[in-house]
């Protein structure tokens, strides 16, 4: 079952790991290689043993490395190589014993198998009677070490929370007592009971191996838990279960939680105390015996499961009489070593695995694969510097002894090989995830001191003891039974015994005496010692009594001057006071000045800004006003010239009647206004240019340029009028009749008309928007296309101004104002021949019926 406490709702955040004091000398995990002979049925050999340190792999035949189907030899370097000669004691001392002796030092080590299933791990770990391995050696080096030092069994005890309590001797007994009597609680395996013989024969006695340096001031014990990781669930192989024949009850599987130390600890997990290395090893064999394996294709007990022993070293300083332990659990240090037998990785294909067995395979693969994940996200993060997060969360493996590799301690890790040409594509893989861990840095581990008394105390009591033994002993009494009354010996023999006791207890008190006296003789001169350094005393005390009066006279005019400076320092206050007064009176005057020179300014552009607005609207009032009388003018020099123009038409056309008449004899015909109102639009810009009047042209003159046909109803325009005019929302605005508007001219609009204007928009000088139409005609290129000739500018200008009140004439019939030109018709003849014009210019294009717009014609 998955730890999810983690995920709750309103869980208190977790506590900051503690701060470690940095330590920046890292090791390399350390990696070492074992060859296992070559098997009796196996003929072919890939592995050969170069050197010390380098194994080359050589392709068996018909494995093909490369693209040219050529084959490949590959070496590979480890921190050394084992071959198939190596002995037992001799990787133990290369690999594990250093880590027990930091064990006893009380730092932390991890040290796992690792390899193809039939390689040699469990051999390598476990061993075999007369030939142990790791594991078994580890165990026995413990004890030889620490074995006259050892605490009484329960003086530690193991809490739930991965720490260590001290409990005093009468508690540890009571605690004996208690585990006896009760049948419910497990008895732990003393050292007296039968050892199985299976693990007797072990270690020879020759091949004992004992650590140096060991504080003899402290007492210690050992810990041994066994567990397994079997399918990512952990269970407890020391668990004593209460077996159903009937229905059996399954293993329940336990957790991983963090201590307050953030180390990992599986918990609930039975941790037995041992006293000796056979009892250690007869725990660890119990368990060993629930381990799950199985029977497959490549190994006969292949294991199914990692196994973690976990060796547990509790240590802590005696008193100062060296008698008992220190009931401070502070000063209790606990290290620990982990011994770690992994599973073999396997293909299913060559296993003939089925079922279960394909299900295990597989977690154990990728608890294999993640380890290998870890491993390579740590070896990028130290070599390129990146900050990666480690997944040690995906499996139970590498979440139980991520510690390890943040720099609890020391990581050891022995890759055992195959030799045989089978296993030389899987054994490649082992090799390369091997060759990339060594590139692994682990932070070494800070020691661990123990704070206690002084040292040796545990050897000066011992000596003492012995010392005192043998002061007090007397020689012992003969046997004074008489049997015979002629016994000429016992009596003797029994007077001659006293007699020798007399004298050695005559020589005891002797000796007492002697050190009486020598004490009476110490204590005397110590007496005198005194007396001398009472009187000694007497003069140091009345010069100290003279220093005192110094003092007190010191401390009168200290008393006086601190008097003084609180007077000063009283002043200094005020002054200060009074300064900040001032100083805040000049800032706030300074801010006011600061103020008004900034408003004065402000008033002095405001002032220039209204000036110069002044100017332009005074410039633009003018402007316009000449504006305005220019078109004044010239609106009433072609009034002028109109009326000018239509009389002298009259008196020509009249002429002419009178002339014709007389020429035929005919009666005269009505005027020609009808001819007059529908003159074409081309000839009235040259009637208007012209100074003096000219004759009446008798046909409509003929363009040069081509000109479209007229029978559809008249000029067609295209009125171009670009999306971004502005819609003035005037009463009078320019009517163009059958025209096509657009946005944007077009080839296909420019050939259905033959006249063309565009709608111009700018801002006047004075703010108001100012429309030009240009006009031209549409003619046909010789290319086959439309081009436009623009002929005229007309500009629409709308004006704001204000009605003046309506005034009575005077009585003379002229304006109140004595303007007789500002726009005003003086008869009804004058009125109607302006509107016959105006009504007459209606079909000659845009913006003529829109009244007081000033006409601008160009070429």
């Amino acid at each position: 079952m998955e730890d999810i406490s983690f995920f709750r709702k309103g869980k208190t955040p977790r506590r900051p790991p503690p701060k470690k004091p940095p330590n920046n000398q890292r090791d390399p995990v350390g990696v070492y290689c074992r060859v296992r002979p070559l098997g009796v049925e196996d003929k072919e050999c890939c592995i050969e043993v170069i050197s010390s340190s380098t194994i080359q792999l050589h392709a068996p035949e018909g494995f093909k490395i490369n693209r040219n189907g050529e084959y490949k030899e590959t070496q590979y370097s480890f921190k050394k190589v084992f071959g198939v000669s190596i002995s037992q004691i001799e990787l133990f001392e290369h690999v594990a014993k250093p880590l027990v002796d930091d064990l006893i030092h009380g730092k932390n080590g991890l040290l796992f198998t690792y390899g193809v299933t039939g390689s040699g791990k469990t051999f390598t770990m476990t061993g075999s009677p007369g030939l142990g391995g790791l594991l078994p050696r580890s165990l026995d080096m413990i004890f030889n070490s620490i074995g006259p030092y050892q605490a009484k069994r329960y003086v530690f005890k193991t809490d739930d929370k991965n720490g260590m309590e001290v409990q005093s001797e009468v508690d540890a007994l009571l605690e004996r007592q208690r585990r006896e009597n009760n049948p419910s609680v497990p008895k732990t395996t003393s050292s007296r009971q039968k050892i199985d013989p299976e693990i007797a024969d072990m270690i020879k006695p020759e091949e004992a191996c004992k650590a140096d340096g060991v504080d003899e001031d402290s007492s210690y014990s050992i810990f041994i838990s066994y567990i397994e990781i079997y399918n990512n669930y952990i269970y407890d192989l020391l668990e004593d279960n209460q077996e159903d024949a009937i229905k059996p009850k399954p293993p329940q599987s336990k957790i991983l939680r963090e201590d307050q130390n953030h180390n990992m600890y599986v918990a609930g997990c039975m941790e037995v105390e041992v006293k000796s290395a056979e009892e250690a090893f007869q725990v660890f064999w119990r368990g060993q015996k629930k381990r799950k394996v199985a029977n497959t294709c490549l190994n006969r007990e292949s294991s199914r499961s990692h196994s973690v022993l976990i060796i547990k070293l509790a240590q802590a300083p005696l008193d100062a009489d060296g008698d008992n332990i220190l009931q401070d659990k502070n000063q209790v240090a606990v290290s620990q070593l982990c011994l770690v037998d992994l599973a073999g990785s396997e293909r299913t294909g060559r296993t003939g695995a089925e079922g279960t067995r394909i299900r295990e395979a597989g977690n154990i693969n990728q608890s294999l694969l993640n380890l290998r994940t870890c491993i390579e996200i740590l070896r990028e993060n130290q070599i390129c510097g990146t900050n990666r997060m480690v997944p040690y969360r995906d499996s139970k493996v590498t979440h139980l002894f991520k510690n390890y590799f943040d720099g609890e301690g020391k990581v050891r890790m022995v890759v055992c090989v195959n030799p045989k040409a089978d296993d030389y594509e899987e054994t490649l893989l082992v090799m390369r995830f091997a060759e990339m861990t060594q590139e692994v840095e682990v932070a070494r581990p800070v020691d661990r001191p123990i704070c206690g008394f002084a040292p040796g105390r545990r050897h000066r009591n011992q000596a003492f003891q012995e010392e005192l033994h043998l002061v007090h002993s007397l020689p012992p009494l003969p046997s004074c039974e008489l049997t015979d009354p002629h016994d000429d010996v016992t009596l003797p023999r029994l007077i001659e015994a006293l007699q020798n006791r007399h004298g050695i207890r005559q020589m005891m008190i002797d000796e007492y005496s002697k050190a009486a006296d020598m004490m009476k003789s110490t204590l005397q001169e110590l007496d005198s010692n005194f007396i001398s350094k009472d009187n000694f005393i007497h003069e140091q005390n009345g010069q100290l009594e003279e220093k005192d009066k110094i003092i007190q006279s010191n401390k009168a005019e200290i008393e006086r001057l601190e008097k003084r400076t609180k007077m000063q320092e009283h002043k200094i206050d005020i002054l200060q006071k009074t300064t900040k007064i001032y100083e805040d009176d000049k800032r706030s005057l300074k801010q006011e000045l600061e103020t008004r020179g900034q408003r004065l300014q402000r008033e002095v552009s405001d002032k220039k800004r209204m000036e110069q607005r002044m100017h332009g609207v005074v410039t633009d009032t003018q402007l316009k006003w000449e504006k305005e009388c220019d078109r004044r003018v010239n609106a009433m020099q072609v009034e002028m010239q109109n009326k000018l123009w239509v009389k002298d038409e009259k008196l020509k056309q009249l002429k002419a009647i009178v002339t014709e008449n007389k020429s035929h004899g005919r009666p005269d015909p009505p005027p020609r206004q009808t001819q007059q109102k529908q003159t074409s639009r081309e000839e009235r810009p040259a009637m208007k240019r012209s100074a003096s009047p000219s004759p009446l042209p008798t046909s409509t003159p003929v363009r040069p340029l081509h000109r479209r046909s007229r029978s559809a109803g008249g000029e067609k325009w295209v009125d171009h009028k670009p999306s971004s005019s502005v819609d003035l929302g005037t009463v009078l605005q320019p009517v163009i009749p059958n025209a096509i508007q657009v946005s944007a001219p077009s080839e296909r609009a420019l050939s259905k008309c033959d006249r063309y204007v565009l709608t111009h928009q700018e801002v006047a000088s004075d703010g108001e928007i100012k429309t030009k139409l240009i006009k031209g005609d549409v003619i046909k290129t010789r290319g086959g296309g439309q081009a436009v000739q623009f002929t005229d500018i007309e500009t629409l200008k709308q004006e704001v101004t204000t009605v003046p009140s309506r005034k009575r004439k005077s009585s003379e019939g002229k304006p109140a104002n004595g303007n007789q030109t500002d726009g005003s018709w003086t008869d009804v003849e004058t009125r109607c021949s302006v509107a016959m014009e105006m009504r007459a210019g209606s079909n000659m294009g845009p913006g003529y019926e829109h009244h007081g717009i000033t006409k601008r014609r160009k070429p």
